[in-house]
């Protein structure tokens, strides 16, 4: 298994291909590359999107032929190698875009899965929850395992997980963490961790000096109107108004969608590189998450 995502685009190349000693500054020895240490079985890829082109030329030729070559070496090394690939990237869309190859999508598409979000299967909610409640118990060296209560279950069903199993595991090995008796069932479900009836409103500045302030009445955004935003005043600059405008809307829906940014462009009916350009524009992107 090789994830795309987690290597510098420098050093893609060389961990699928390998390299020969000498190739560049650093390889004092020769490396076989993941494709060689495959060869005669499966090679798993995940974030297959983030691959660059020269990366990506150079895997059509080992799928096209079954030859790859090393880094820094002249002759081609035949190889057997069953590709598997995993990317939550639109490929035919990064295709028309230009930033995936066409001919490379033809050649790894023989059998394509698309795995719908967690929230269209129910059925599997309960049980990766046991899964992950009862290693989180494990860890915490609880002596049972004594599970959800039926109402605590009911609600992980409910639940819509925009954020899909990294968001299921961290809310339940949370949950597991704070229940404080281990012999009843676990009962207490906090799905966003920042929820609190003191929670600064977007835009609002704090002074710790000033110990007669009071806390804001603003209501904070919620889920079920992200793309509201407060009228702004009046003004004669025009675009002024209007950008001051569309930066409140970004800044609301970013925190309703608890700054997931692919939750917040489908939230305004936005494509994900058009909510980044936005945010680009309104300087957001750097303090987003903060």
């Amino acid at each position: 298994m090789m994830n795309c995502a987690a290597l510098p685009e420098t050093l893609i190349e060389a961990e699928l291909f390998g390299h020969e000693a000498g190739s560049f500054t650093g390889a004092s020895k020769t490396r076989h590359g993941r494709f060689e240490e495959a060869d005669g079985g499966t090679l798993f890829l995940d974030e297959l999107g983030t691959l660059s082109m020269p990366a990506q030329d150079r895997l059509l030729r080992a799928v096209e032929y079954g030859e790859i070559t090393r880094i820094g070496a002249s002759k081609p090394i035949s190889v057997d190698v069953r590709i598997v690939a995993a990317t939550n990237e639109n490929l035919p869309l990064q295709v028309d875009k230009g930033h995936f190859r066409a001919d490379l999508l033809d050649r790894l598409s023989f059998e394509v899965v698309t795995l719908p979000p967690l929230r269209a299967r129910t059925g599997d909610i309960s049980l990766l929850a046991d899964h992950f409640g009862r290693r989180m118990a494990v860890e915490l060296e609880w002596p049972n395992w004594p599970g959800f209560s039926p109402r605590a279950v009911a609600e992980l069903e409910a639940y819509n997980w925009p954020g899909n199993v990294r968001e299921l595991r961290n809310v339940v090995e949370r949950a597991v963490y704070r229940w404080e008796d281990p012999e009843r069932d676990i009962d207490a479900i906090q799905f966003d961790p920042f929820h609190s009836p003191w929670a600064p409103a977007i835009g609002q500045v704090t002074h710790p000096s000033h110990t007669d302030a009071k806390v804001s009445e603003e209501p904070v955004p919620s889920a079920e109107s992200p793309s509201s935003a407060p009228p702004p005043a009046s003004t004669s600059d025009f675009r002024a108004a209007v950008s001051d405008y569309e930066r409140a809307l970004l800044q609301n829906a970013l925190a309703a969608n608890r700054f997931n940014q692919r939750a917040t462009a489908a939230a305004l009916n936005l494509s994900y590189d058009q909510l980044r350009h936005a945010l680009k524009r309104h300087k957001l992107l750097e303090t987003d998450g903060a």
